[in-house]
């Protein structure tokens, strides 16, 4: 009589870790690491790529150190891995030319090697200075400076990828930043969300009565998080929801509500980032992109919203958990 071996049933946990997707974050900044908790609390195995040392211990995630441009590195960080998305950016803000290309066609070509959906991250620049305000995804790409070309172009470069069936990519734009462990935003700074909890004068970029665009980076990680997996994200690029739409002292005129305090606003005038352009880089790429802050400036995320069925986190609950948010080591070090 031939004996039968039978195969162990697996328990729940075992089942579970068996089935579970990979997906592979590119990129720990303020929002790569949002994005790979998200992730993981909705029950995947993340893996989270930094050139520099591993974060805190997150659940579900696995910190990965290497260079993106070593190709056997990125190989190994994308194999298995459903999606990919890459949320890298050079760490110096004036110098993106010839740095950002091999940057994201590094992880690109690895997303495409390991037969990964490719999400990703993106900003507005491309638009320039658009004829109307809310703008959505199908308003002309006009840039008017060199950042907002490099991004049209890569942008261009990365969909017609796509089209021809070279990789399955989606891009997901969204405004500037505001949220916890969030110190790179170009007007919720750290410096300013700090007299807002105190009160006194902010100083912030552009004219404050101009209408803008602020998206919660919350909202930005669960939006992309989105893309990695629904069916009708591939091919396109979507306006990621965008919580506050008001203009810049209103804005911070909400802040200062919910913080309890009085906050006077001070544009800091485009001639004074011009002039300190001509000692610093940093500032003269900052005055490049003042624009933005001198007109009119709302994204329309409406097609998203209702593509999905999601919507930007209420305001004041977003400003609470911003103002109530102390920088982590992991966010000041991104």
């Amino acid at each position: 009589m031939t004996e039968t071996t039978k195969t162990p049933k697996k328990t729940p946990a075992q089942t579970s870790r068996a089935t579970r997707e990979i997906h592979a974050v590119i990129g720990a900044g303020q929002v790569g690491t949002l994005l790979a908790r998200e992730l993981a609390a909705a029950g995947h195995e993340v893996r989270l790529v930094r050139r520099g040392p591993a974060g805190p211990t997150i659940a579900g995630v696995t910190w990965l150190r290497g260079d993106v441009l070593d190709a056997a590195f990125i190989d190994d960080a994308c194999r298995g891995a459903v999606a990919v998305y890459n949320c890298t950016n050079p760490p110096d803000y004036a110098r993106w030319d010839g740095v950002l290309q091999p940057l994201y066609r590094a992880v690109w070509a690895a997303a495409a090697r390991a037969g990964a959906r490719l999400v990703q991250l993106d900003n507005l620049y491309m638009y320039g200075r658009p004829a109307t305000s809310p703008f959505d995804e199908s308003t002309p790409e006009q840039p008017c400076s060199s950042k907002g070309e490099l991004r049209r172009a890569l942008a261009e470069e990365l969909l017609a990828m796509h089209r021809r069936g070279e990789i399955e990519a989606v891009i997901g734009r969204a405004s500037d930043y505001f949220g916890p462990q969030t110190p790179n935003a170009a007007v919720f700074r750290p410096d300013v969300l700090a007299t807002i909890r105190k009160g006194g004068t902010a100083y912030i970029f552009g004219d404050p009565d101009m209408p803008h665009g602020y998206t919660y980076t919350p909202d930005v990680a669960r939006g992309l998080a989105i893309l990695g997996r629904d069916p009708r994200a591939p091919g396109r690029v979507w306006h990621l929801p965008t919580a506050a739409k008001l203009t810049t002292r209103e804005a911070i005129a909400r802040f200062a509500a919910v913080a309890g305090t009085t906050v006077r606003v001070r544009g800091i005038p485009g001639w004074a980032l011009r002039g300190l352009g001509l000692f610093s880089s940093l500032m003269a790429a900052l005055a490049e992109m003042n624009y933005q802050f001198t007109i009119p400036y709302v994204l329309d995320d409406g097609d998203f919203c209702r593509t999905f069925g999601v919507a930007p986190t209420p305001l004041d609950e977003a400003i609470t958990a911003t103002l109530t948010d102390v920088e982590t080591p992991e966010a000041a070090a991104a």
